[in-house]
């Protein structure tokens, strides 16, 4: 099924694209669509504590295009696309709600937190991110990326973060000998960066409780725990719907209606733990007959090897105690929690990408055995009803 954004190309767009770029690049005007433009713009969404209308400065920084301008040249080197969507994608009108929290209690049998014991880490690890970076993204939304390092292992973890009420403490934390332009290089700021800006804003006591303050008002935010994928994420495998949840989490996250923003973990474990290489072995023994789960056995690996301790370290230090976890595996809802529940998951929301309503997306026999799997062997909850047919 080709995806949403495909089917947007205009009848006169002369340049045929592979079916996996993103259509030519259009001048904005008067012709564009607004609501579109509300659901996906992150900054009507959030508000800014810096906004452009207050700021001449920035204002002068980036002038308007002209509607007149000629639309840019369709650029193959840098596609504005990540199948099968992008973040901030408006969701249709007749599209069906976006699915509730479940509530869940992870300290009672019959909370809803799955039966299996996660493997659980005797002390969280060390975390400190060490840089944070706005990123405007081609719909019109903004994120902040944040890049950990920890103590346990060499890989550069990240946290996608929709919202400025949510701050990293070691972020924030003075380190010495720095001056303003080091915090304002490393992300160490509140508000927006201009030309000329000279000053990071954090050095106020009242900063993190005024940032929790306002977190607690709209509730916990909702929270992706999500693991590395090259293949799903990056060349547009079959195989799996990894690329396609990451983008169905980042559009939830970035809806208007999203006001205690969210997080998206984005953990460096390839292959539920087992790295890329032995995962492109497993894809040849699926090839030959084995389902995901034992073609990690067949290699002498677990089904899931994956941990999530680093996780909870890094929303611990993004000073988050109550989550609403978007996943469909109970399993890792206590996993998340950590070895003591230094974070409580307060619910459950589904996961339920678009083409799983038979809006966009993609259908291959790799991906729903690969789903089929899931469910009869890992115990998440997914709707097979919900797959378009």
């Amino acid at each position: 099924m080709p995806s949403p954004a495909i089917e947007h190309i205009q009848s006169d767009d002369r340049t045929r694209l592979p079916s996996f770029y993103s259509p030519r690049t259009t001048a904005s005007g008067p012709s564009r669509n607004n609501q579109d433009v509300e659901q996906a713009d992150f900054s009507i969404s959030f508000g800014n504590p810096a906004s452009r209308s207050a700021n001449n400065q920035d204002d002068a920084s980036q002038p308007e295009t002209p509607s007149t301008q000629p639309p840019p040249p369709v650029s193959l080197l840098s596609p504005a696309f990540t199948p099968p969507a992008t973040p901030g994608t408006a969701t249709p009108s007749s599209a069906p709600p976006e699915p509730r929290g479940i509530p869940v209690d992870s300290t009672i049998p019959t909370g809803g937190c799955g039966t299996k014991q996660p493997r659980l880490l005797e002390t969280l690890p060390q975390v400190e991110c060490i840089v944070r970076a706005r990123i405007p993204t081609t719909t019109g939304a903004e994120m902040f990326l944040h890049l950990y390092t920890n103590n346990v292992d060499n890989k550069e973890h990240l946290a996608i973060v929709f919202g400025n009420n949510i701050r990293s403490k070691s972020l924030d934390a003075v380190r010495e000998g720095e001056t303003e332009m080091d915090r304002l290089v490393r992300g160490a700021y509140t508000g927006r960066l201009y030309p000329g800006r000279t000053t990071s804003g954090t050095n106020t006591p009242s900063l993190e409780s005024t940032s929790a303050n306002e977190q607690s008002a709209h509730g916990p935010p909702l929270v992706r725990i999500h693991s590395e994928c090259y293949t799903g994420e990056t060349v547009w495998s079959a195989r799996c719907d990894c690329g396609e949840q990451l983008d169905e989490a980042a559009r939830l996250m970035s809806l208007p209606g999203n006001k205690a923003g969210g997080i998206i973990i984005y953990l460096r474990q390839e292959g539920r733990g087992i790295g890329l290489g032995e995962k492109l072995k497993a894809y040849n023994l699926q090839d030959l007959g084995s389902d995901t789960v034992e073609a990690n056995l067949l290699l002498r690996h677990p089904a899931d090897a994956r941990s999530y301790g680093l996780a909870t370290a890094m929303l611990l230090d993004l000073g988050q105690k109550e989550i609403r976890l978007l996943t469909n595996n109970p399993d890792k809802i206590r996993a998340v929690e950590g070895p003591h529940r230094e974070i409580v998951v307060k619910e459950r929301v589904a996961m339920v990408p678009l083409s799983w309503k038979g809006r966009g997306g993609f259908r291959a026999p790799e991906v729903e055995g690969y789903l089929k799997t899931k469910i009869e062997k890992m115990g998440h909850m997914l709707d097979l009803a919900s797959l378009p047919r």
